[in-house]
């Protein structure tokens, strides 16, 4: 029996989902996320879905144990030795500001100066050793730091992504005297040149090393003790997966895990549907996330900032985050004008409509004062509030202030404001990096993003919607799809023509091998190894670096300086032929596959399929831009392939409902999904 299951924790839920590959059956469970302890939500999840662990062959884990820790700065206390004269080059940064236009607010390293301790020693940036280690000044900063109560340790040393040898013999002297495992190297997890960028990325993994750790133990000895003895894999940033056993080592990789697992269930759903260029689109309850899919492949940024002077350099699918969700505030400013989010109402109090003290509309509340949410199935709280009571707040809030003169046209208006908002960060994620959206199918998922997806395809030119068989566990699926993935990075920087092309093609072939060693470590069945290459590169004297795609270690400066410039002018159209280009990094990505999850699983068993006749469940007044339309209203579950539905409609299931717009076509794919056809 072919048991696996994946499990993503969220800020408010923790998603299980159960495939069982022999009988072909699904298990689908919901809990409360625990915040104290995600094992306690993960250990809930498998209780409620009836899992046998000792039955399970392979267990798949999303977490934001390290993403909460460092937006709540609940890290270790960390010590840092460096180069003398450079202990504060990560305070110093890049010298901006949090708020570029304004002389308020503020920034707190995450090492306190004190605990920032420098060393003689200096290699320079041709990686000749002008200064050796004293190695009595490293026992020394060792010992002040652990009398400081320091429980992780940095080594960052200027030049070392040219000569590590300095940080290695440093590390092996702390490794002597230092009590944990938690030491880092800033060049053991970035090879690039930029020192502030390399010693901030190693300094977050120190600080979420032992939070990680702490977390992952507890949750093998939870799922040991009930008797789960098989692997548990973790979600990467990067959109694969790792061992736990090896996972700390790298724990800053796991930074963002739960946006990239979207990304990854959108790439092999959407794949497996026959589309290939996909915008992405997860709209929760506070935020939503946008990615970007290009010929099957998730796009990988190695410069995410996941706060002001936090960035970290690590490949990471490239998701952009804005506060919109369906918990997001509206509320009217100062000059009269109508905002939407970036504050979110949450879980506590919530909507209005959620019945538990919230007084301030949202869009939520829009949605449900324009019929598009079952008003009886939101109502069946503890402590209901009815529509006319949300209608009224929104009035007192926002429509009155406006001057607008019912609650239709107030919720209309938030609804168009939300709705710009998010369609700004699908234009930043497709038109401003060249893309053409007509080329694109839009992938919703979230609890809300099938509300919203048709409005916002429409206002982008996209053509066609997909919406997944379980949008509102798309994460989760995720996990289980999710391959086992490890990136590397070297820095070159230098200008093309004075490139040794047979250090790029040895450097190639050193990640190759160190991934593949990796993954046998491992010890995670997988079906077939993939090595994928990037190379980023930029004009001399420019800021900007793009990146692309080699198909050979032993590629040419030619075929370097043709791709780069076939790739600035797809960005900007532009040509610098008089400029020299400069190669800045050499990027390898090993990805062991894993065996595919057949997506026939997701839907109900053949015997229940229903067409849409079946389906229908009523008629509701549902408000569209044409005005009110009496709308058929759909279970959406059981919806058999082939079934075709025009709009006006509504699709509702366990955690979503889909609006189709007037005239806007429906058909359901082989596989469950919802293809929608937008209709000019």
């Amino acid at each position: 029996m072919q048991q696996i299951v994946g499990v993503d924790v969220g800020g408010t839920f923790t998603d299980l989902i159960l495939i069982d590959e022999q009988s072909g059956g699904v298990r689908i469970s919901k809990v409360p996320s625990t915040p104290e302890n995600q094992a306690f939500g993960v250990m809930s999840a498998l209780k409620k879905s009836s899992a046998i662990l000792p039955d399970l062959n392979i267990l798949i884990h999303g977490t934001t144990v390290t993403t909460n820790a460092l937006l709540e700065r609940k890290v270790s206390r960390l010590g840092l030795i460096t180069t003398r004269g450079f202990r504060d080059v990560l305070e110093l940064g890049r010298r901006t500001r949090p708020k570029p236009y304004g002389l308020t607010g503020s920034f707190e390293c995450l090492i306190p100066r004190n605990l920032r301790l420098e060393v003689q020693e200096r290699i320079d940036s041709d990686g000749e050793v002008l200064e050796k280690l004293d190695e009595t000044e490293v026992r020394k900063a060792v010992q002040t730091l652990l009398e400081l109560g320091a429980e992780s340790l940095v080594i960052h040393f200027l030049h070392s992504y040219k000569n590590d040898s300095h940080e290695k013999e440093a590390e092996a002297i702390a490794r002597e005297l230092w009590p944990t495992s938690f030491i880092t190297r800033g060049s053991s997890l970035v090879s690039e040149y930029r020192e502030y960028e390399r010693g901030t990325t190693a300094s977050i993994n120190a600080a979420v090393q032992p939070v990680l750790n702490r977390y992952i133990s507890s949750l093998r000895e939870a799922l040991k003790d009930e008797g789960y003895s098989r692997e548990l894999l973790v979600m990467q940033g990067n959109g694969g997966t790792v061992s736990s056993n090896i996972v700390t080592e790298d724990a800053v990789k796991t930074v963002m895990s739960g946006p990239a697992s979207g990304v990854m269930a959108a790439a092999f759903t959407a794949g497996q549907s026959g589309f290939m260029n996909v915008v992405t689109y997860d709209m929760g309850g506070t935020s939503c996330d946008v990615g970007l899919i290009v010929e099957g492949i998730p796009q990988v940024s190695s410069e995410l900032e996941i706060e002001y002077a936090m960035p970290i350099h690590v490949p990471m699918v490239d998701v952009h985050t804005i506060g919109a969700g369906g918990g997001s505030i509206a509320w009217v400013n100062d000059a009269g004008l109508l905002q939407v989010g970036p504050e979110s109402a949450g879980a506590q109090p919530g909507p209005i409509c959620y019945g538990k003290g919230g007084a301030r509309p949202t869009m939520t509340d829009a949605n449900l004062v324009l019929g598009r949410l079952n008003p009886e199935k939101l109502l069946a709280v503890d402590n209901p509030v009815f529509l006319e009571k949300v209608r009224e707040l929104l009035m007192k809030e926002v429509g009155h202030p406006l001057g607008l003169k019912d609650a239709e046209a107030t919720a209309s208006a938030i609804l168009r404001i939300g709705n710009t908002n998010m369609a700004g960060a699908l234009r930043l994620m497709s038109l401003a990096r060249g893309h053409d959206p007509r080329d694109f199918v839009l992938f919703a998922f979230g609890g809300a993003g099938p509300l919203h997806a048709t409005a916002l395809a429409r206002e982008m030119g996209i053509p066609r919607v997909l919406v997944p068989m379980r949008p509102g566990i798309t994460n989760a699926v995720g996990c289980v799809a999710a391959d086992v993935r490890h990136d590397y990075v070297r820095s070159i920087n230098l200008p093309l023509e004075h490139v040794d092309m047979e250090i790029v093609k040895n450097a190639f072939e050193t990640q190759i091998r160190e991934g593949k060693d990796l993954i046998e470590r491992e010890g995670i069945e997988i079906e077939e190894m993939i090595v994928v290459h990037d190379v980023d590169m930029q004009f001399q004297g420019q800021t900007h670096i793009l990146s692309f795609t080699v198909d050979d270690p032993r590629v040419s400066k030619s075929r370097l300086r043709s791709s780069f410039e076939e790739a600035y002018w797809n960005r900007f159209s532009v040509e610098l032929p008089e400029i020299r280009p400069v190669l800045v990094n050499l990027h390898t990505a090993i990805i062991g596959r894993r065996k595919a999850v057949p997506l026939t699983s997701l839907m109900p068993l053949k015997n229940e399929w229903k067409n849409s006749n079946e389906c229908q469940k009523g008629t509701r007044a549902v408000w569209f831009e044409q005005g009110w339309q009496e709308t058929p209203v759909f279970h959406r579950e059981p919806l058999c392939p082939g079934s075709r539905i025009t709009g006006p409609a509504l699709l509702e299931q366990m955690d979503s409902t889909v609006v189709l717009d007037p005239r806007d076509a429906l058909e359901v794919d082989s596989f469950g999904n919802l293809i929608i056809t937008l209709n000019s």
